[in-house]
């Protein structure tokens, strides 16, 4: 800024007679940001003019130009938007408002203190400076130093002290005075240096004729010090008198202080007393809540919360140094802790019985549905029908609902007794997670059944024990396990679950069906399974976001960064990301509580994960192509998943389900390109379309419908790429192996095939293979045609082709007839063995042949027919040219024309 202001003071304000004081880089509020200048000058002539201009850069940037100056007189107002905190906005109020952005709130700070200065020192009229710190406005600017007007700049805005009126008029007498004072200046300088010694000499005659008066002063200060012995001498006896008074006063002073101290040390006093009683007296109210208050009503509830929240207070108090000694202190904490260990016990007991019940009542509502399909001799149809309207999760609102009531005793119980926190915990965990894995794999089951249409596992529902017997046996479990939560901090014995593997080979045994064939399917038992899948994803998701949120809201896991030092290690999960360290089953450390409810949730759904594989590998062995509607469906449920929480569960869970369905559909990608590499054609029957094409056109139709708007749309076009690349690669294969059917035939066909496929389905990332594959059927089809068209006129062919022979080898054309082998006489024989009827007889011939090459499914024979007219044509006109040429004026014609051509080739088709 420095050099700037440098470069702007030599170019712009020295040719002008003008003194540059400060200087601000601004840019004009809202606008597009082109910066310039404000300058505040003073004009070095009188009287001193101070302007405000505004220089910027040329176009070209080459140098500085004047743009705009305003008077510092028309300036009214200083607005600095903010005296409190730094902003670079600021206006200035000339006949219109301008509007400004510094650079820096440096900057723009020292600019406005020079403004204001320059306005105190020149201008009567005041301009109003508002939101400035009053740090940057001085109250004056002093006249008696050389002062710098911007507060930070190394020159003034003047180098001389201006005189007042007084010396001003003194000066004119005194120039008055001297009539050389203006035309001789050197003469004014002696007469007044003369004038000055003079007084000089003056002031020492004064000073010396003053002695005497000096001498009369001392004496009378010695007159003075001899008065004031006196007095020193009275106040010592005075002194002397009031000493036994002095003391008698400290005596009452000292009794005045130890009378203060007592006061105060009783009010210290009482204020202590004060102070445990009102922060360690429980309520009686709250202690009887505490000891028999009823944690079954919302009324209840709400008192022991009350009073476990006061408890809390009492035992969490900051008590002074000295109160840890005081006994009735030490009774109260005793009592304290009593309470707490007794409510916590209790509430942890109750706790889990509501855990017990809650589990009895959804396991008898699992059994009943269970037991309906057990029935032996029911009805598969009826229960198909059954389970075609329920392929739904039962719904734990109510449950959860019931708990949270108790969310802030969880609290307390978190951060008073951690131990039995940690046991509720894991008991929780434990009931649901045999819960939800029951729950589910019914789930996953109904889902297959809905999948397959039918169930080989009627025998295997008969086998599942009796609903009473089997929920009263699970009941007893959970009630005779329950009780040792309260005798200690360790979690309880794991549940028993007789059927959990008579239900896990139930689960995988519809995966032991055998491979469907695609084609088998038609496009609504895809459109069943795109359903029954995304209605399978529609479900497990709410499930496992309400059990999440209401984890988080339970067991107040939002609320703190780290666990306390007494959670060591986490349980086991069948397949999942914990690993079992010890038999205690208490919780492995975990670096934050999102970690914390992500090892929850995997312990409690630790069997959606495989359930799902399972799920996906049963719709891939029904039908292959099932891959695209669940990679479809996945990736939109994913993407969901993780724009509410990337770390979470249900996104790591359906993440790792994806890549198995990615990999499915990796899979039948390359089954569909080794089965094209299999293909084996028949020796005796023509090719026609080839299979993996028209299974290419059912697959990229298929892809088509189901990726519109997909997420992951670019694998679908990765396996475009490989796909039609295989596909013409055994195009190529098969028609190059072809024994019946011609090469050509079988390239034109299939290449036209693929075209027409691309065309319809404007697929953009295959538009290069769509432009190759219309080049193959044309050069083919081109290839065909002439390869065909040689024979009916063979003959003819060779003839001619003799001709063009020696005319290649330098005989002039009209000299060919004066060959032995090519003279008119040999030609008109070759001639008259084509007559009419044995072209039209010829091109019948060919026709047929043309019919046993071509395939009806593609539907090419006119299109090949017409192409084979045009080229026969094109050849007769070849003919008719060499003739011409060579046989000039020997009358020698075909004895077919063009219109015997085409009416041949017309009544040809129309006959076949």
């Amino acid at each position: 800024m420095t050099a700037i202001k440098h470069a702007l003071q030599r170019d712009i304000f020295t040719p002008n007679d003008e003194r540059l004081l400060s200087i601000v880089n601004v840019c004009k509020a809202g606008k597009k940001k082109k910066n310039c200048f404000l300058c505040a000058t003073v004009t070095t002539e009188r009287p001193v003019q101070v302007k405000v201009v505004k220089v910027k850069k040329s176009d070209k940037g080459d140098f500085y130009k004047r743009q705009i100056a305003w008077a510092l007189r028309d300036l009214t107002v200083v607005d600095a938007k903010d005296a409190i905190k730094e902003n670079p906005e600021f206006d200035l109020h000339f006949e219109k408002i301008y509007k400004w952005v510094a650079s820096s709130t440096a900057e723009k700070n020292t600019f406005i203190s020079c403004i204001w200065k320059l306005n105190q020192r020149y201008l009567r009229k005041k301009i109003d400076f508002l939101n400035v710190s009053s740090q940057l406005l001085e109250e004056s600017v002093p006249s008696g130093e050389n002062q710098s007007v911007t507060g930070g700049d190394e020159e003034s805005v003047d180098e001389y002290q201006e005189l007042n009126a007084r010396e001003e008029q003194d000066i004119e007498i005194m120039m008055e005075g001297c009539e050389c004072a203006i035309s001789n200046a050197e003469a004014f300088a002696e007469r007044l240096s003369r004038e000055l010694q003079v007084l000089d000499g003056a002031n020492i005659q004064s000073i010396m004729a003053s002695e005497k008066q000096v001498n009369i002063l001392m004496k009378l200060l010695d007159e003075a010090l001899k008065e004031v012995d006196q007095i020193e001498l009275k106040l010592s006896s005075y002194e002397e008198m009031l000493q036994s008074v002095k003391e008698q006063m400290d005596q009452i002073s000292e009794s005045n202080h130890l009378i203060h101290l007592s006061n105060t040390n009783n009010v210290k006093l009482l204020s202590e007393i004060e102070f445990l009683v009102n922060h360690m007296d429980l309520a009686k109210g709250h202690i009887k809540a505490l000891q028999e208050g009823d944690l079954a009503s919302s009324r209840g509830i709400e008192a022991c919360t009350n009073a476990a929240d006061a408890l809390l207070q009492c035992m969490n108090v900051a008590l002074r140094p000295g109160h840890d000694m005081l006994m009735a202190v030490k009774k109260q904490q005793q009592l304290f802790s009593e309470l707490r260990e007794q409510f916590a016990r209790r509430l942890a007991s109750h706790l889990n019985n509501v855990f017990v019940q809650q589990f009895t009542q959804a396991l008898l509502q699992l059994y009943n549905r269970s037991y309906f399909l057990s029935v032996p001799g029911h009805d598969q149809s009826s229960t198909l029908a059954q389970h075609s309207i329920e392929l739904t999760l039962p719904n734990h609102h109510p449950f959860h609902r019931d708990l949270l009531r108790y969310a802030k005793l969880m609290e307390w119980l978190k951060s008073t007794d951690y131990g039995k926190y940690e046991g509720l915990t894991k008991n929780y965990m434990d009931y649901l997670s045999r819960l939800y894995e029951r729950e589910i794999k019914d789930f996953f089951e109904v889902a297959k059944i809905k999948m397959t249409g039918t169930t080989k596992e009627s025998k295997k529902f008969a086998t599942l024990p009796r609903k009473e017997s089997a929920v009263k046996q699970e009941t007893e479990s959970l009630h005779g396990s329950s009780g040792k939560l309260t005798g200690s901090t360790s979690s309880l014995n794991k549940l028993s679950v007789q059927s959990s593997g008579n239900r896990r080979s139930q689960s995988s045994s519809l995966l032991d069906m055998g491979n469907m064939s695609a084609s088998d399917l038609d496009v609504a038992d895809r459109t069943k399974f795109d359903k029954i899948f995304e209605q399978v994803l529609s479900e497990l998701e709410p499930l496992c976001l309400a059990e999440q949120d209401f984890i988080s809201k339970f067991f107040k896991l939002q609320q703190h960064q780290s666990m306390p030092g007494t959670m060591t290690e986490a349980e086991d999960l069948d397949g999942g990301l914990l690993s079992r360290q010890h038999n205690s089953g208490a919780l492995q450390p975990v670096s934050s509580e999102k970690d914390m409810i992500r090892q929850m949730m995997i312990k409690i759904f630790r069997c959606i994960e495989p359930e799902l594989n399972n799920l996906i590998a049963l719709g891939d062995k029904i039908d292959s192509f099932n891959s695209l509607y669940m990679l479809v469906k996945m990736s939109h449920h994913v993407w969901t998943a993780q724009n509410v929480d990337p770390a979470s569960f249900l996104s790591t869970t359906l993440g790792n389900v994806l890549v198995t369905v990615k990999r499915n559909f990796d899979k039948c990608i390359s089954n569909q390109i080794r089965q094209m590499e299999e293909v084996k054609i028949s020796k005796k029957s023509k090719v026609g379309i080839l299979p993996f094409v028209a299974e290419f056109e059912e697959f990229a139709g298929l892809a088509e419908s189901i990726f519109k708007n997909a997420e992951r749309r670019g694998d679908l076009d990765k396996a475009y790429t490989k796909l039609i690349r295989g596909v013409f690669v055994n195009v190529e294969k098969v028609a190059n192996e072809s024994q019946k059917t011609p090469r050509d035939v079988v390239m034109m066909e299939n290449f036209h095939h693929i075209f027409a496929t691309l065309s319809r389905l404007k697929i953009s990332c295959l538009e290069a293979e769509k432009k190759e594959a219309k080049q193959k059927y044309t050069d083919h089809l081109q290839s065909y045609v002439i390869y065909s068209l040689g024979q009916p006129l063979e003959k003819l062919n060779h003839f001619f082709e003799g001709v063009e022979a020696r005319v290649a080898q330098g005989i002039r054309e009209e000299e060919v007839s004066y060959q032995l082998a090519f003279n008119k006489q040999e030609l008109r024989k070759v001639i008259k063995e084509y007559p009419g009827k044995e072209v039209k007889k010829g091109l019948d011939n060919l026709y047929k042949k043309v019919d046993k090459h071509l395939c009806e499914e593609e539907n090419l024979l006119q299109v090949v027919w017409h192409s084979m007219q045009d080229e026969f044509i094109r050849q007769y006109k070849h003919f008719e040219g060499l003739i011409a040429r060579c046989y000039p004026g020997s009358g020698v014609t075909m004895e077919f024309t063009i219109q015997d051509i085409l009416d041949y080739c017309s009544s040809i088709a129309q006959s076949h």
